[in-house]
């Protein structure tokens, strides 16, 4: 399956994420994208930076297309953030960062059962 395929079918195909995106794990190239999902150079910058340094991204909240969410968790291997009833589910893998959006009609633990569990997925095939 393609990388396009993930977001296009796992991902936006489930009705779960309105918006979602796949890249290196060290956030520097776009594997696919959906269309008008537009994460800056910088915000992946500092949720790479975030996935080593879960403090800093809970006090200082995470950026993904130019939207402020407040951290509701980060470890080494997930960053999820929330606004309002919205938010986004950053999954990182062996060689992957997941990025993904849901919207306020969606639950948050379904979105983010759909994002991990393809995480879960990559990393069983080695990505």
């Amino acid at each position: 399956m393609s990388w396009q395929a993930y977001v296009d079918t796992s991902l936006i195909g489930t009705g779960d994420v309105d918006q979602a995106a796949i890249f290196n794990s060290e956030g520097t190239s776009v594997w696919a994208t959906s269309t008008n999902f537009n994460v800056t150079p910088q915000e992946l910058k500092d949720i790479v930076a975030g996935f080593k340094d879960a403090e800093k991204v809970q006090s200082s909240g995470v950026h993904v297309a130019g939207v402020k969410y407040m951290t509701i968790k980060a470890d080494d291997s997930s960053i999820y953030g929330k606004k309002g009833r919205e938010g986004v589910i950053i999954r990182k893998t062996k060689q992957a960062l997941l990025v993904a959006h849901y919207p306020a009609t969606v639950q948050p633990g379904t979105a983010t059962n759909t994002v991990e569990k393809l995480g879960d997925y990559l990393i069983g095939v080695g990505y």
